[in-house]
């Protein structure tokens, strides 16, 4: 699914741009604290957007494998949940949006293991 490999590739787009936007221009309105929690939010967003480009070549190379793309979506909520929430609450400073952040990862954590899964039982 070409999808991903798009998707993937713009999210590694946005993830640069929010990492250096928070290397210069977060670095003197928010805390060190903040910041940190900034890059957080960015290593696990580019992490996931390779991720992603990952599944959609293996959707190619693995077209039966529907535990692959659901994995992909997996990493897309993930991204969203819990980089999002980080970044939402950098710039508000609201810290209830940290009880948001472990769904994020659970997704991750999900993906990973239908994206194992799936490659397991392609290998059996």
């Amino acid at each position: 699914m070409k999808i991903f490999v798009l998707i993937g590739s713009l999210s590694a787009f946005l993830g640069v741009a929010l990492g250096a936007f928070g290397a210069h221009g977060l670095k003197t309105r928010v805390t060190p604290e903040l910041l940190i929690i900034w890059q957080t939010g960015v290593q696990y967003h580019l992490v996931h957007a390779l991720g992603l480009v990952l599944i959609g070549i293996l959707c190619q190379l693995l077209p039966e494998a529907s535990l692959i793309r659901s994995a992909g979506w997996m990493f897309l909520a993930g991204s969203a949940l819990f980089s999002g929430s980080l970044y939402i609450m950098v710039l508000s400073d609201v810290r209830a949006l940290g009880m948001i952040t472990p769904l994020g990862g659970i997704a991750f954590l999900i993906g990973w293991l239908m994206l194992a899964i799936a490659v397991w039982q392609q290998a059996v």
